[in-house]
């Protein structure tokens, strides 16, 4: 049974706030980009307020105006210069109870994108968001109560992003250990690449690469990707898969497992799954019978390609020397890294529990199935 909550407008629910125009260059600065869409976390960079920015007063919501449906939704503890495409709310109830009920809210993002204009960049007025309407417990006791729920779950999510980001870095300094000093505690030798065991070689990255590899594959544009379909999409992007089709024709037809290499993004992906191209720029690497797959993509993933922007880099890593062991070292090397990866799989999934479990505990304490009466805190 729904809780008899007063329903009010955002407009209704903020105080009114003097805008201060922040000077050119203040910091620190919010700008949209800035805001991490799934932590609602600010991630804070060297530039500075640029013209048009205003200072937000502490415990006070950002809800970006410009693409509003991406989650651009961030709660500032303290006073910051931010982007005027923020609407900036400082509410007259617990400030982290309403963020809770904004930031993670289905409802308030659908609104939004029923009401946005614009093609290349949708926004939405002022006085759209302010019209939004909420549902909240009145007393402060029983806000403070949801809030402390919510709160706990997010700290366990901060901790899984730690034991995450301390494996990830973990991997990192092994990859270079391994591809310096391998796994056999050989002795070193000087090299064009620094020092490597003395029964390893080097090799000019070209010379790597099975040339003689056969495969068939399509190319899918971006606007004909689905949500689901029985082929993954693999593009060039940060995300592992970013769609599905049904188009079995544009299936790649070759051998498997393949590295693929991002040619202007510099992204590395292994794929051991059948999967459709999407869009250009992608480069599939199938190495010479000389190199373990697995440790030609940890190989690849460690090297340093300099960043040209969105230009193509498949011509830099093409002339790179890079360390060739025997082939049951290279193994050996593999595994060591893979366990790593599985370590990061298991706590990435710990991790998707407990926000599956925030956004469940969310809903029911936004819609009362849950009370918090009892709660002691």
């Amino acid at each position: 049974m729904k809780p008899n909550w007063p329903t009010k407008k955002l407009g209704e629910i903020r105080k009114e706030i003097k805008k201060e125009k922040a000077p050119i260059g203040a910091m620190p600065y919010i700008e949209i980009g800035n805001v991490n869409i799934e932590s609602k976390k600010v991630n804070f960079t060297k530039k500075g307020a640029v013209k048009g920015s205003v200072f937000c007063p502490e415990e006070s919501i950002l809800i970006s105006r410009v693409r509003p449906t991406r989650g651009a939704v961030v709660l500032a503890n303290k006073k910051y210069a931010v982007s005027s495409a923020f609407t900036i709310i400082q509410p007259k109830i617990n400030p982290r109870l309403l963020f809770y009920f904004l930031a993670w809210n289905k409802k308030f993002f659908e609104y939004l994108k029923n009401l946005q204009k614009g093609t290349s960049y949708p926004s939405v007025r002022e006085s759209d968001i302010l019209d939004f309407e909420v549902s909240f417990p009145e007393g402060k006791v029983e806000q403070k109560k949801i809030v402390y729920v919510l709160d706990s779950i997010q700290k366990v999510i901060r901790v899984q992003e730690k034991i995450i980001e301390k494996t990830k870095e973990l991997k990192k300094m092994m990859m270079k250990k391994l591809f310096t000093e391998g796994t056999r505690g050989a002795k070193l030798k000087k090299t064009e690449i620094g020092e490597i065991p003395e029964n390893w070689e080097v090799i000019n990255f070209e010379n790597s690469l099975n040339r003689k590899a056969k495969f068939l594959v399509g190319e899918l544009k971006q606007k004909d990707y689905q949500i689901m379909g029985k082929y993954p999409i693999i593009d060039q992007s940060e995300e592992f898969i970013t769609g599905y089709s049904d188009t079995k024709n544009l299936v790649y037809r070759g051998s498997l497992p393949v590295v693929i290499f991002g040619d202007h993004t510099r992204v590395v992906k292994f794929i051991d799954f059948p999967f459709i191209i999407g869009g250009s720029g992608i480069k599939i690497l199938i190495p010479i019978k000389e190199f373990d797959i697995n440790y030609f993509y940890y190989l690849i993933s460690g090297l340093n390609i300099e960043s040209r922007g969105y230009n193509r880099h498949f011509g830099i890593l093409k002339e790179k020397l890079i360390p060739k062991p025997s082939l049951i070292e290279q193994r050996e090397i593999a595994e060591i890294l893979q366990t790593i990866d599985q370590k990061i799989e298991i706590e990435q999934k710990k991790k998707a529990l407990y926000e599956e479990l925030f956004e469940t505990m969310l809903n029911k304490l936004m819609n009362g199935e849950i009370k918090v009466d009892n709660l002691r805190i």
